[in-house]
């Protein structure tokens, strides 16, 4: 009788393709995770309800309001006229801001982006500026505001469009399925912006400090206490402070090791290997509670070299 030997195939994990790698200004590497498309798509539909929500209530507060005055808005009343006006100025500029006050903040991302897990960065490793957030987000209006108003349009003239309905059909698509002709899901903002969105990693970095020993500046491999100056502090800001935060929360050692390296050099400090994560938690703690301080008194530093 043939005996039948079985081969053992050992399986290697199939690499993810959405793991990106970019060097920062201090020349670290830092790893990314590109955002998932679905995910992305479910960010914005978060965000667009959320929109709509707070407009409709914003516009029963104004009518509101306007009713208990007495004012009206027809043709006979200027103030109507005039609040009118105010409130289609305001409507429109309010879905704008919304994106540029969340992305600009120190998350980089809008309340639909947290929910699902993404954030918005700079592809170049560097900090994420006013300008890539306000082009990323006013290419939004060409890519999907334009022609979704272009296609109703066409839709409530009739037959009569039809040609200019398939063209603003045409023109939503080309823009809706770009994500999907690249390898970094970028949509057209994003490639004029010079951003992409990424993974955010949340809570790992807060569940690490609230039971790391490195969070209250001791080490339990070296037993040293981490204790930094204003002179060690200073040198590095908020961009800084962002950095570190993406280093610890993705937990990759020899990015925290050139992290441990980077900061060593900059502030004349000596650390021994091994004991990066301690250090850079301590670091970490230190620096967002000078940040926090200087920001309460009207002192703000972006980065380095503000």
């Amino acid at each position: 009788m043939a005996l039948l030997r079985r081969r053992r195939v050992r399986l290697r994990p199939a690499p993810d393709r959405r793991q990106r790698q970019v060097i920062t200004p201090e020349g670290v590497p830092l790893p990314f995770t590109i955002g998932a498309r679905g995910a992305r798509a479910a960010a914005l539909i978060i965000d667009y309800v959320l929109i709509v929500a707070a407009m409709a209530g914003l516009t029963y507060l104004v009518a509101s309001l306007a009713n208990a005055v007495h004012i009206k808005a027809d043709e006979r009343n200027p103030v109507g006229q005039a609040l009118v006006v105010f409130w289609i100025v305001i409507m429109f500029l309010f879905r704008h801001i919304w994106f540029l006050y969340f992305e600009l903040g120190p998350r980089g991302a809008t309340p639909g982006k947290r929910v699902v897990g993404l954030r918005v960065a700079a592809r170049d490793g560097g900090r994420l500026t006013t300008e890539a957030v306000v082009a990323r987000n006013f290419l939004r209006d060409i890519e999907l505001t334009l022609p979704m108003i272009f296609i109703s349009t066409t839709l409530a003239m009739g037959e009569d469009a039809s040609f200019a309905g398939w063209a603003g059909t045409a023109w939503f698509l080309i823009f809706v399925l770009f994500p999907f002709c690249n390898r970094d899901a970028l949509r057209a903002g994003d490639v004029v912006a010079g951003t992409w969105v990424v993974e955010a990693g949340r809570d790992r970095l807060k569940a690490a400090l609230s039971t790391g020993a490195g969070a209250q500046g001791h080490s339990t491999l070296t037993q040293t206490r981490y204790e930094f100056g204003e002179a060690e502090l200073s040198v590095y800001g908020e961009y800084e402070l962002q950095v570190l935060e993406r280093v610890l929360r993705d937990d990759n050692a020899e990015a925290m090791a050139d992290v441990a390296q980077a900061i060593c050099t900059k502030i004349g400090w000596t650390n021994g290997r091994g004991d990066e994560r301690a250090f850079l938690e301590a670091y970490y703690t230190q620096l967002r509670a000078r940040l926090e301080r200087g920001m309460r008194f009207g002192r703000r530093k972006a980065d380095k070299h503000s």
